[in-house]
């Protein structure tokens, strides 16, 4: 399968769930497709919408969005996730969906501001950043970090928080304000099998 993103863009989210769950994919660099040019027009041929992720699968089929490919890896590799019928189970669905529907247009609203607020763009990403430091601290709050978000066994949501926090509000507001996604974060950060990926994407 091909995977089509950008190294530190949310493409690292699904770089990093098919490393864990040892899924071969080749990861084709689209930089630049968020503008007029050949990258952008290839990955438009595959997703009309323009985003990264965009996952070809092996018999040409397409999936986009970040929560779609994680269920789809789950069908591959379970063991990323609670089991069925566990309590942990329910959490995990809850808080994986939950980030994706709630923090993920932060990025959306505040990297183009034009498109929502084209009289006044200034103010949208600040506002945006600050609900979106509101969420994290909730988020935080739902988190076990003994040593990972749902107690000792690793999951895709795992995976979420270690890319976000290096995303904004960055490193340093989380330490100070967010121990658990913190914690979490350096766990995933630790593990050998995903330090390749990492690396390629600056998380770590």
């Amino acid at each position: 399968m091909k995977l089509y993103g950008v190294p530190g863009w949310g493409s690292a989210i699904s770089e990093a769930m098919l490393t864990l769950a040892d899924i071969p994919y080749q990861f084709v660099n689209v930089d630049g497709f968020d503008q007029p040019g050949p990258q952008r027009e290839l990955l438009k041929k595959l997703n009309p919408l323009c985003q990264v992720p965009t996952l070809e699968l092996e018999n040409g089929q397409i999936m986009t969005e970040t929560a779609a490919i994680a269920l789809m890896v789950l069908d591959r590799c379970p063991d990323l996730a609670p089991p069925v019928g566990k309590a942990e189970r329910q959490q995990f669905q809850r808080l994986l969906i939950w980030f994706v529907a709630n923090v993920y247009p932060t990025f959306t609203f505040a990297d183009y501001p034009e498109r929502w607020a084209p009289t006044a763009p200034g103010e949208l990403p600040k506002n945006c950043i600050e609900y979106r430091k509101s969420l994290y601290l909730w988020f935080d709050s739902q988190l076990k970090a003994a040593p990972f978000a749902l107690g000792e066994q690793l999951t895709l949501l795992d995976v979420y928080i270690a890319v976000a926090r290096t995303w904004g509000p960055r490193h340093d507001w989380f330490a100070a304000n967010t121990p658990n996604i913190t914690a979490i974060a350096d766990s995933v950060c630790a593990l050998p099998e995903l330090h390749k990926v990492l690396k390629a994407n600056e998380i770590i």
